[in-house]
């Protein structure tokens, strides 16, 4: 992974990596009140050596005692130093557990000895440090002179006496907070990177791109308000909605411009990733450019344009197919443009056998004939083998994606399919994206009847150049199709609709 990548997955659990940040937080601030405030007296005492006062006993005396104060650290921790401060303070202690208590060292390479005692009580934390250093006093003396005839060769003085500590010195929370600023983080950025390795669901572009360099025809962002009113013409013109399927028909015309055929099949990798609603506004939209659109339902096993559009189904598509009725009388006309409908009719039990028949690829080319384009509802590939037999009958195939419902594995099940029967594909419509998100669908929108980006999706495409396409919020996209001029093509989807 490159750090683009892992900004990204970073940007993608943004809220999993401020939880567990906020979290380590919370945990550190309840550890620190929970802990017990411990206070630290410290006093400092001074090792001198007697002498005559000469130069040389001066040296050697001050030798001496750097010597001798190694010694008094370990000491001070001893029970002839801390079994009189027991007993003077009437502590209920025993010598080892007041010596946990109690940290001796020497300042460097000098004479002087700290003594630092930690305790509950900040009084007596100073009681015991300073009885420890008086205590300490005692016994060097009865160490360094014990015939007790003579004078001590080492005197120690206490240099700065122990007071009771106004602060504790633990718990310490700023480095509390800082530990569980940290770890949270980290957890939460772990976490992210986990999940990201193991979630192997395609939520845009850049993951799309992990499994195909098929071209992408357009982006749908994900639309609450999609289940109730699912069609492009119950949601205003400039909507991003509506312009997203503005710009998926004006890149499909460009995609398709080098095919004879007028039919393309509309199919997803699984059921739920949005092929149904897509392949619908896909025909609506075209029939807007002043085309003659048909629109098959031929999802035998789950169809839903019928149900979409209103229309009666229990008539269509496999009526025509068993040879119970024509054409002209099973198409039904919708809308106000010029899009007829063929629903599905009743659901037969081959439904594989059907659109493999001979009789589908004549309905195929008699619609192809009748009319300027051609778009088929198709089964999902995964579950049933409908959408690669018909594939092979049609001009081209165009994969819905849904974002965060198809995983890459299923996707590259799906490509090979669509290769193993040679299939076209035309391209890919990503549908779901998140609106707020990484992955999110970008492009901006105008809602003014007088912006630019309100004229025809030709008139848009022929600013940007005949193998480019502009995007929504202005920027060109560089298309290579062919060499042909959509308008001079006597196939599918004509700019200009029928002559």
């Amino acid at each position: 992974m490159e750090i683009i990548d892992y900004l990204r997955v970073v940007r993608r659990n943004w809220v999993v990596i401020a939880a567990s940040t906020l979290l380590g937080l919370l945990v550190a601030g309840a550890a620190a009140m929970a802990t017990t405030p411990s206070y630290t007296a410290r006093t400092q005492l001074f090792v001198a050596t007697q002498n005559s006062g000469s130069v040389l006993e001066l040296q050697q005396g001050n030798t001496f005692s750097q010597a001798r104060v190694a010694s008094y650290v370990e000491t001070a921790k001893t029970p002839v130093v801390l079994q009189p401060v027991i007993d003077s303070l009437g502590l209920e202690l025993s010598p080892s557990a007041l010596a946990s208590k109690i940290e001796a060292s020497v300042e460097g390479s000098t004479v002087l000895l700290n003594i630092a005692v930690t305790d509950s009580s900040p009084v007596r934390a100073a009681a015991v440090a300073e009885a420890v250093a008086d205590s300490l006093i005692s016994a060097v003396d009865q160490l360094e002179n014990p015939s007790r005839d003579g004078i001590s060769p080492v005197r120690l003085s206490v240099i700065t006496p122990a007071a009771a500590p106004s602060t504790p010195a633990s718990p310490n929370t700023s480095l509390y907070l800082a530990a569980g600023l940290l770890i949270g983080a980290g957890v939460g950025i772990s976490s992210a990177l986990l999940r990201s390795a193991i979630d192997t669901r395609i939520r845009g572009e850049l993951d799309l791109r992990k499994v195909t360099e098929a071209s992408v025809l357009g982006g749908i962002a994900f639309d609450a308000d999609a289940v109730k009113k699912p069609l492009l013409t119950q949601v205003p013109t400039q909507s991003p909605r509506a312009e997203s399927f503005r710009q998926i028909r004006t890149n499909l015309q460009f995609a398709h411009v080098s095919h004879s055929s007028k039919s393309v099949v509309v199919t997803s990798s699984l059921p739920g990733e949005g092929k149904s609603t897509t392949a619908v506004n896909m025909a609506i939209s075209l029939a807007q450019t002043g085309q003659r659109v048909a629109l098959v339902d031929a999802d035998l096993r789950r169809p839903m344009v019928g149900e979409y559009l209103g229309l009666d189904g229990s008539a269509g598509l496999t009526t025509y197919l068993v040879g119970h009725g024509s054409l002209d009388d099973l198409l039904q006309p919708w809308g106000t443009d010029d899009l007829c409908v063929l629903t599905s009719g009743m659901i037969p039990p081959n439904p594989s056998e059907l659109l493999g028949s001979s009789a589908m690829s004549g309905l195929i080319k008699t619609l192809e004939a009748d009319f300027d384009a051609v778009v088929i509802d198709a089964p999902p590939l995964l579950p049933v083998t409908d959408a690669a037999v018909l594939a092979q009958r049609v001009g081209g195939v165009v994969l819905v994606v849904g974002s965060q419902i198809v995983k890459i594995t299923d996707l590259e099940k799906s490509l090979s399919s669509l290769s193993m029967v040679e299939a076209d594909l035309l391209g890919v419509v990503l549908n779901r994206l998140p609106a707020k998100d990484p992955d999110a669908y970008t492009y901006s929108y105008y809602s003014s009847s007088t912006s630019p980006l309100n004229r025809s999706a030709g008139d848009s495409i022929a600013a940007g150049g005949r193998n480019s396409a502009i995007r929504q919020d202005g920027s060109f996209d560089q298309i290579v199709f062919g060499e042909k001029d959509p308008a001079a093509s006597p196939g599918l989807f004509r700019p200009g609709g029928r002559p």
